[in-house]
This record gives structure tokens, sequence and C-alpha cells, in this order.
């Protein structure tokens, strides 16, 4: 009976799953509107999740590294609130030196560039000039395109008509901007307080989900789940240090190279790099291009030397310093990384490249371990089918 109480247990809880996904199917539009409308109702609490899981790293280096040997009573309820604060004043001072350094570099930039760009458009233009008294036929060419005769009153229909229609749509797209920056400035300010809420209490956290698993579900589910949790756990936490660790290297080393062959934009660049770095595969190709282009203003052939100078960089930073910071961590081939950076990006963007190389990271290791541990069962049935055989001749010559 009890055999037959456990089938019809599970017979009802296959019904059960049956009809919700028929349900789903059958309403999948409205499925979807619900799941976005509950991630928006809990966008900021999940913005909020991610940046305790990305503040817990130095604080759990300040709790265990820093002061990780200190006893006491009184110190054990005043580590945490003394670590957060720390943690919170090492990010702000780090986002702000990055500020303080770079902010002045942009604006002399653009100074710079404000100058450069009408010398380069006049040397454009007299480069045209020559071109096209070298080859007449350019010339021809630019001769028939002026002859093109325009029809200025439909062109200044056109812009009356769009300045008519366009006004209330650059009206309502200046509001629908400025409210989500309202939006955006408070969904922070709620994810930065839940955020410190999480971190203030994570181990109380913990045990409360620990104890509704194991309230809910088989002690060996409860099991296989926290393992799981912990390997995502440990892959993200490995995968975000490698990251940060490996685009300071680069931007470094763009910077210290840069200053010894004499190259404007040194600092610029460097910090530039090592934020696009912390986009994996082609991040650094991105602060290739714009310090390419700077140079480009200035003096063509430096920014010829500059590409080759990034082309040689990538290739130590690819074959040496990402496969030790980064790869390693992760323990994933480089295959699986530029295969879960190209799916990331497609699906979720610059957000997917992050979230699926740790995702990837951990799918794979669950998979080798099973692969693993279903072959040595195999070899281990094998060994004893071949044991039983033998034994079973021996059986049959000594009869």
């Amino acid at each position: 009976m009890e055999f037959e109480k456990g089938t019809l247990r599970q017979i009802r809880r296959l019904m059960f799953l049956a009809a919700a996904l028929v349900l789903a199917i059958v309403y999948s539009s409205q499925v979807f509107w619900g799941i976005g409308f509950l991630a928006g109702i809990l966008k900021p609490f999940l913005y909020g999740c991610v940046v305790a899981f990305v503040l817990n790293i130095p604080l759990r280096g300040f709790e265990t590294r820093v002061f990780g040997r200190v006893r006491g009573k009184f110190w054990r309820k005043g580590k945490r609130p003394l670590c957060m604060v720390l943690t919170v004043l090492s990010v702000a001072l780090v986002l702000t030196l990055v500020a303080v350094t770079v902010i002045p570099q942009i604006t002399a930039t653009a100074a710079e560039l404000g100058k450069k760009i009408p010398v380069f458009l006049q040397g454009a233009t007299e480069e045209l000039n020559r071109l096209a008294k070298e080859y007449p036929q350019m010339e021809q060419e630019i001769r028939r395109l002026e002859g093109i005769e325009i029809n200025w009153e439909t062109v200044l229909r056109s812009a009356a008509d769009f300045m008519r229609n366009g006004a209330g749509d650059m009206l309502s797209s200046t509001f629908s901007v400025a409210s989500g920056i309202i939006s955006g400035a408070v969904n922070g300010v709620i994810a930065f307080i839940f955020a410190l809420y999480v971190l203030a209490q994570k181990e109380r956290l913990a045990d409360q989900g620990k104890r509704v698993l194991k309230a809910f579900l088989p002690e060996k589910l409860t099991g296989r789940i926290l393992e799981i949790c912990s390997l995502l756990y440990r892959n993200f936490t490995s995968f975000i240090t490698g990251q940060c660790l490996e685009a300071v290297i680069l931007g470094t080393l763009f910077f210290v190279s840069m200053s010894v062959f004499g190259m404007p934009y040194a600092l610029l660049i460097g910090v530039l790099i090592a934020f696009t770095a912390l986009i994996p595969i082609v991040g650094a190709f991105i602060g290739c291009g714009v310090g390419a282009f700077l140079m480009l203003l200035d003096d063509p052939v430096q920014a010829l030397w500059f590409v080759v100078l990034f082309l040689v960089l990538q290739q130590i930073e690819g074959n040496l310093i990402y496969p030790k910071v980064v790869g390693s961590s992760v323990g994933l081939p480089s295959i699986w990384v530029l295969a879960a950076v190209s799916l990331g990006g497609s699906l979720f963007g610059v957000a997917g490249m992050l979230f699926f190389i740790p995702l990837t990271s951990s799918g794979y290791a669950l998979l080798r371990e099973s692969v693993n541990r279903r072959n040595r069962e195999k070899g281990r049935e094998l060994e004893d089918k071949t044991e039983d055989k033998v034994e079973k001749q021996k059986e049959g010559k000594g009869k």
C-alpha cells in the first residue's frame, strides 16, 4: 500500500506539472507580461542583491584577512559594521580617484578636439583639392554633383512639418528621459540600502534559506541545491575578482608602455581600457578604437603605431595574463569562454557577457563531475563482470 500511495502521489505531481505547463503555453503572453511586471517591481531589490554580492568580496577580505585574528566580545558585534564602512569607503575612494584622474583628462581632450577637428577638416579639404587637380575625373564628378538641383521649397516644407509634428515628440521624450533619470536614481538608492541590509544579515538570510529548502524539499535534493549554490558563489566570486585584476593589469600595461614610447593620452587611454576590459574578450577593442580615433586627429602614423602596440599587448594579455588570472579562476576552456560571451551578449548584452561566463563554468563543472562519476560507475560494473566471469571459469575448471 505504501508503494501504491507513493505512485499515486507521483502521478498527481506529474498531472499538476503537465496542467501548469499547458496553461503557461496557452496563456504565454499573459505569463510573460506578469513576469515583466513582477521584474519591474523587484528591479531595485535585484540590483541590490547584485550590489551586495559585489561588495561582499572586499567585505570578506576585511573580515578574514585584515581583522580575522582579532578576538573579543565587543569585537564580534562591531566587526561587521566597521568592515562594511571600510568596504563602502574603499569602493568610493577608488571611484573618486578614477573620476579625479579621468574627468580632467576628458575635459582637456575635448578642448583639444575642439581645436583639432577644424584643422583636420581643413587639411582633409586641401588634400581633396589636391587629388581633384591630379585626377580630373574626380573633379568632373564633383561638378556633376554640384549641378544637381535641389527643390528647396520641398525641403523647407518637410522641415516645417518635422518641427511641427516633432515638437510634441521631443517634449514627451524629454519628460520620459527626465522620469527615467529620477526613477534610476531612486532605484539606485533603494538598491544600495537593500544591499547594506543584505550584507549586515547575510548569515541569517543564508540560514533562513537553508531552513526553507529543508522544510519543503527532500534532504538529498536540498544538499544538491546547496552544493550548486556554493559552486555558483565560488565561480562568480572568482570571476569578478579575476576580471577586475586582469583589467587593472592591462590598463597599467598600456599606461606604462604608452608613456615609455611618448604617446599622448596615456593615462586617459589606460584608464579607459581598464574599464572596457571588464567586458570579456571584446571590451579592450572598444578602448583601442577610441584611443586610435584620438590619435588619428593628431598624427595618423602615431595612431597606426598605437594599433600595433595594442595588438602586441592584446596577444600578451590573451596568452599569458587572461588564462592565468581569469581562466584558472573559473576553470573554463577558452572555446567555452568565447561561446558563453557570444551567447550571453546576444541574449542580454554586456550584462549577459559578464553573467554567462561563471554560469557556463558552473554548468561545465557539474557536467564534468557527472560524466566522471558515471564513467567510474561503469568501470566498476565492468570490473565486477570481469571478476564474475573469471570466477565462473575457475569453478568450471574445478568441476
